[in-house]
């Protein structure tokens, strides 16, 4: 069987990364039965510790050193009543404190900036501080921004340049897309007036894809969880949830509060069907931002289930550490590709739910006698 250049340098890739995990496999089992050593790996925090935001980019760790990306951290503390800015390495990884300040390593506040006094304990007394910091995932966000505005921008810029040329780099990529997102999504959801909801539904869908993506990638400027945490999530439904309610019409609003063919002993004395109408126009944002988010988290989290068999069966015996990375790593890749499939899927159902609530907002009734 012949190989070409790309099945060699894939195959080149998979075994890096196998060996690469069976080496942290092997260190990790040295650690934990290392005298000095105290802790023993613990899947639960592993897996918790990736998924979570954080106040730096960890890129890696070589024996007991952390190499990673500070970031800045901006915050106003009630307690000394001023704003202090300044970098994440100044925490030392959560080892020290800095003008009052500490980053909380463990317990409820953990990852959190909280108030220390003298001796370096937390101030329970004291008041949170308000956290502007940009995280890790904020960071991530401004990358997805740079990125789609250099897509979009580059594409733009080829159809200025080139109006009756085919589509070509870039264009040629991201004109399907475009064009599924208008003609199978927006203009059968919402009809004549798709246009106008258009430019958010493009945004949206853009945005989850290529944060999916990136997600996927476990080095620098990837591996943020984004679409996985809950906050950004909530955030795309509350734009969803406010544009269909102001763009609601009269029929809309009059079919949650009188619907129309119930019958009249399920709206008076107790408007049981408009309560039930009222609690949906929640509902339906709050399953937009649960469903995002639990299925990209859901799927990082299997594969660091994965990753941490290999430094379980590892703490037990070499042996087993070996012969469980070839399992997980297997397993690994399969989940990776899965979740290039899911990465897709998500941002199509989330444009594609958000084009059936703005059509059901602006759907106009004609009320025609029946022949």
């Amino acid at each position: 069987m012949i190989i070409n250049i790309n099945q060699r340098l894939l195959l080149l890739i998979l075994f890096v990364w196998s060996f690469l995990l069976i080496t942290n496999a092997f260190a990790t089992e040295e650690t934990i039965h290392h005298p000095v050593a105290e802790k023993k790996f613990n899947a639960g925090e592993f897996i918790i510790d990736h998924i979570l935001d954080d106040h730096s980019w960890h890129i890696a760790t070589v024996g007991h050193t952390h190499i990673s990306i500070p970031l800045p951290i901006i915050v106003y503390s009630y307690k000394q009543q001023q704003w202090h800015v300044f970098m994440s390495s100044k925490f030392h990884h959560g080892h020290s404190s800095y003008k009052g300040l500490a980053l909380a390593t463990e317990g409820d506040m953990k990852g959190k900036i909280v108030e220390v006094d003298e001796q370096g304990n937390i101030d329970q007394s004291a008041p949170l501080p308000l956290d502007l910091s940009i995280t890790k995932n904020v960071l991530e966000i401004f990358i997805i921004i740079i990125l789609l505005l250099w897509v979009f921008l580059s594409a733009a810029s080829y159809y200025r340049n080139n109006p009756n040329a085919p589509p070509r780099k870039i264009a040629s990529w991201i004109e399907p897309l475009i064009l599924f997102i208008r003609d199978d999504i927006a203009v059968p959801s919402i009809g004549h007036k798709a246009n106008k909801f258009l430019p958010y539904l493009l945004t949206v869908f853009f945005f989850i894809f290529f944060a999916n993506l990136l997600g996927l990638i476990p080095i620098f400027p990837g591996g943020a969880n984004v679409t996985g945490n809950i906050a950004v999530t909530m955030v795309l439904a509350l734009f969803t949830f406010i544009i269909t309610t102001f763009s609601g019409n009269k029929t809309y609003w009059m079919h949650i509060i009188n619907a129309p063919g119930v019958p009249w002993w399920l709206k008076i004395p107790i408007p049981l069907m408009p309560i039930i109408e009222l609690i949906g126009v929640f509902t339906k944002p709050f399953v937009l931002m649960v469903r995002l988010f639990a299925n990209i988290a859901a799927g990082h989290i299997i594969a660091l289930g994965f990753f941490s068999l290999i430094f379980i069966f590892g703490s037990m015996h070499w042996a087993g550490g070996f012969g469980i990375s070839i399992l997980s790593v297997t397993f690994a890749i399969f989940m990776t590709l899965l979740e290039l499939l899911v990465a897709f899927i998500q941002a199509y159902v989330f444009t594609l739910l958000s084009a059936i609530y703005f059509g059901m907002a602006t759907e106009e009734h004609h009320h025609e006698e029946s022949h």
